[in-house]
């Protein structure tokens, strides 16, 4: 006997019925995710996905945190007997941003290649490597400079979790939900910064007495990268639709946009994680009596304001460039960095640490509207280019187009953290040269104009090639 149930005459049309049957299989393999039906997504699609966001936000943050803890520890090495020149803190520093920058291209295609909640597991546990080792080697003073680098080159696998997050993530959520999404996921991993910057002074300090317990500094946060490891192997998914899009990037290293665009995030992104990443020695070098501040048995340095205040910035970067537009929105972001820029140069003589400081949060905030500005317009640039080539939507043309917009965002990803990079070294090569850091910030000065130059003559002015789109 079967009974059928009538819903009441309510004068309400029930929700679609959904036509996106789901496959699962061992190892947490899930077949026929289709974000893009209605009522899937409505029903089942948006727990799922916000579930593994929440997990892939933990496990970048705890990257980030991991890609940037030398920016704090080596300022932290002499009070433990070591003894560095300022350029080889400088190589401490930047060497993570270099090797980090590089792995992002591997880790975009590991996703598909193993499945994201797989190497969600993977990437977290390779930042055991780097945080043990660490813990080990700051104990003796008398660890070689060549093994130190090593431990801070390995530390640059957490630089790379950021492209392979991206990439996971964008697989679950639908078209008009994505930019939400990866903008939660950005910002979070961006806070790692922040976090790490704050809390290793914290740690190594307290009950620490005459001496610091400086191997915290790495060992502290191998219980939070296990936490990561299980939740990922007990909440995440691996979708079978993500798949390598090779072809597509392909296609994307051929647009001359997408050069002119990692260009222009090496001067948003590649100045935040840069100048996050030494902020706390420039403050140790100019002012060495605030490099940190004692709050009861602890220390604390305020360099984590810095990548704080970018973090924050970085979604309202994005909403600006939705409201204003994303050129204009880099343009003010250019014309502020320089500024701020310019105001550190012209007060650095008076030699007062708060203005030093005001000086460069405002950068920071620069940097963080500028992150989100920039990124915002690489998806604009390639819809107006798709105008421009007059390709329709819904063709097999406009479904290639998008795939190329989608490399293109992991590939310029990638080389804009290669400021993290530039950055410290431009500034070591300045010290070296003229035994200050002015002749560096100059030239960030002048660099910023020329970028801001270029967003305004390329993407504000209306021209053919965008279809006469302002971006």
């Amino acid at each position: 006997m079967t009974t059928e149930l009538t819903p009441p005459a309510t004068g309400i049309a029930p929700p679609p019925s959904s036509s996106t049957v789901l496959t699962r299989r061992p190892g947490r393999w899930i077949d026929g995710w289709n974000a893009e039906d209605p009522a899937f997504w409505a029903g089942e699609g948006r727990p799922v996905a916000r579930r593994n966001l929440g997990w892939s936000i933990f496990a970048e943050f705890l990257g980030f945190i991991v890609w940037q803890l030398w920016s704090i520890v080596v300022v932290m090495l002499p009070g433990a007997g070591f003894t560095l020149s300022s350029s080889e803190s400088f190589w401490l520093i930047s060497l993570p941003s270099l090797v980090g920058a590089t792995l992002r291209f591997p880790y975009t295609f590991m996703v598909a290649l193993v499945g994201g909640r797989n190497w969600t597991i993977i990437s977290a546990a390779l930042l055991l490597i780097p945080t043990t080792l660490l813990g080990f080697a700051v104990q003796n003073p008398e660890t070689p400079f060549g093994v130190l680098l090593l431990i801070a080159a390995l530390g640059g696998v957490g630089g790379g979790n950021f492209a392979s997050s991206m990439a996971n993530i964008t697989y679950f959520f639908p078209q008009k939900e994505k930019g939400w999404a990866l903008g939660l996921n950005a910002a979070g991993g961006n806070l790692g910064t922040a976090v790490a910057q704050l809390a290793v002074p914290l740690a190594v300090t307290i009950g620490a007495g005459a001496t610091h317990n400086i191997a915290l500094a790495g060992w502290m946060w191998i219980p939070l990268i296990l936490l990561a490891m299980w939740g990922a192997w007990r909440y995440m998914d691996n979708l079978s639709s993500a798949k390598a899009d090779f072809a597509g990037s392909a296609a994307a290293l051929r647009e001359p946009h997408l050069w002119l665009m990692a260009l222009l995030y090496i001067g948003t992104f590649g100045s935040f994680i840069g100048f996050a990443s030494v902020f706390p020695k420039l403050i140790a070098d100019q002012f060495p009596e605030f490099a940190t501040f004692q709050v009861g048995q602890a220390a604390i340095t305020l360099a984590f304001l810095g990548a704080l205040l970018g973090s924050l910035a970085r979604p309202y970067g994005g909403r600006m460039a939705d409201r204003i537009g994303g050129a204009r929105m880099t343009v003010m972001a250019f014309a502020v960095m320089a500024l701020g820029a310019l105001a550190l140069i012209w007060t650095l003589p008076l030699q007062n640490f708060w203005v030093f400081l005001a000086c460069f949060l405002v950068l920071f905030t620069a940097t963080g509207f500028g992150n989100g500005a920039t990124y915002r317009m690489i998806p604009s640039i390639f819809a107006a280019r798709a105008a421009a080539q007059g390709i329709e939507a819904g063709t097999p043309a406009a479904a290639r187009m998008q795939r190329k917009s989608a490399a293109a965002l992991g590939i310029i990803s990638a080389i804009g953290a290669y400021g993290g990079f530039l950055i410290p070294q431009v500034l070591n090569a300045s010290q070296l040269a003229t035994g200050a850091y002015t002749a560096a910030f100059y030239g960030f000065v002048a660099a910023y104009a020329v970028l801001l130059v270029i967003t305004a003559v390329v993407y504000i002015v209306p021209r053919p090639s965008l279809a006469g789109h302002r971006i």
